[in-house]
């Protein structure tokens, strides 16, 4: 992709840490950037408004793709800040403990930002977000550290981040231009909020970088926000072809594909229990989902992606990648959580291999 992008201002507040990451060599092939949260969740279904109790546990989208890699055995760096808190260092512990680099920056004045998660009725699955004022939201430039981006292959990045403020937007211009600098490849997951931002901002903002970012991946209407922004529309024009189709439903998405088609990058569309696609040198790749018990759709799509990521790595081909990303999506599915589901290669191989499972484990 072409040269850094212009500096984003950095205005606005931030924190003297009491904490901060350390400097050492890093072996992190994927460095992951953005907000993870503290999480309570309902263990049965019902509303928190009546059910007495809940689990704790916690989820982020950019800390739930780095667990997928360090399962699929990838070295992955996760970059954030906490709140000085009993919930930061529970955040903290629990990625360390999936083997995932930790550099994260501790606030001693804003606190870890929290959602909770229950299951209203047995079909529908509610996210409430507190993270209005979180540690996180207080990213700056400052707590990317040194030499870590320059020293990965891809730095990972998702449309979340620059919504949580003015300095969190910086921040993931900051680490685009590190990773253009070094010639490190950038990967965005559009992953839409619409608690945080209206989708004209999130295109705006993430308008700023998209021309630097080798892979994009995103469902179809995630990709729609980006489409009227993307630097050349490919073969379906200048008026936004691909979310028009996006936007009216068209079950064929690869107009959506090629309009974001520029410079060689990967476009990536999560089709869910559909599948996946991508278009990358020029041709677009589909590739069937799979049936499971599902249990859990929360966080399949950062699965899909430390799939596809981790296949690339691997040097497989465009085809390879989609079908370990379908596999990863699928089996994050059937457990609980954001990240508990995320598979390890004997788990895709058993299903890619077409094997049945013994249902008892002894």
């Amino acid at each position: 992709m072409s040269g850094a992008p212009s500096a984003a201002s950095t205005s606005g507040p931030s924190a003297a840490p009491s904490a901060a990451s350390a400097s050492a060599p890093s072996a992190a092939r994927v460095v992951a950037v953005g907000e993870t949260m503290a999480m309570m969740r309902s263990g049965t279904i019902g509303s928190l408004a009546h059910l007495p109790s809940v689990d704790i546990s916690l989820g982020g989208a950019e800390s739930n793709l780095a667990i997928g890699l360090r399962r699929l055995d990838v070295p992955v760096a996760w970059v954030s800040r906490v709140g000085d808190d009993p919930l930061g260092t529970r955040v903290m512990r629990e990625i360390r403990a999936e083997g995932v680099e930790v550099h994260c920056t501790v606030d001693p004045t804003r606190p870890t930002g929290l959602m909770l998660k229950s299951r209203p009725n047995g079909t529908t699955t509610r996210v409430d977000y507190y993270r209005a004022g979180s540690a996180a939201s207080a990213l700056t430039p400052q707590d990317l550290p040194e030499g870590l981006i320059e020293q990965a292959q891809i730095l990972h990045l998702s449309g979340i981040t620059p919504l949580l403020s003015e300095t969190a937007h910086a921040t993931n211009v900051a680490a685009v231009q590190r990773a253009v600098a070094a010639g490190v490849q950038i990967s965005l997951d559009v992953n839409y909020r619409s608690r945080l931002g209206s989708q004209e901002l999130l295109a705006a903002r993430l308008g700023e970088i998209l021309e630097h970012v080798d892979i994009v991946f995103g469902g179809p209407e995630e990709l729609s926000i980006l489409a009227p922004t993307a630097g050349g529309a490919g073969a379906d024009g200048a008026d936004g072809a691909g979310a028009a189709a996006a936007a009216a439903g068209d079950p064929d998405h690869r107009a959506l594909l090629r309009a974001l088609e520029a410079d060689g990058r990967q476009v990536v569309v999560k089709l869910g229990a559909d599948g996946g696609a991508a278009l990358a040198d020029g041709q677009i790749q589909e590739a069937p989902g799979h049936r499971v018990d599902v249990v859990d759709t929360v966080g399949a799509g950062d699965a899909f992606v430390a799939g596809y990521l981790s296949a690339q790595l691997d040097g497989l081909d465009v085809a390879a990648r989609l079908a370990r990303a379908n596999a990863c999506g699928a089996l994050a599915c059937t457990t609980p959580g954001d990240w508990e589901g995320a598979p390890r290669r004997s788990d895709l191989d058993a299903l890619l291999s077409g094997c049945a499972a013994d249902p008892v484990i002894r």
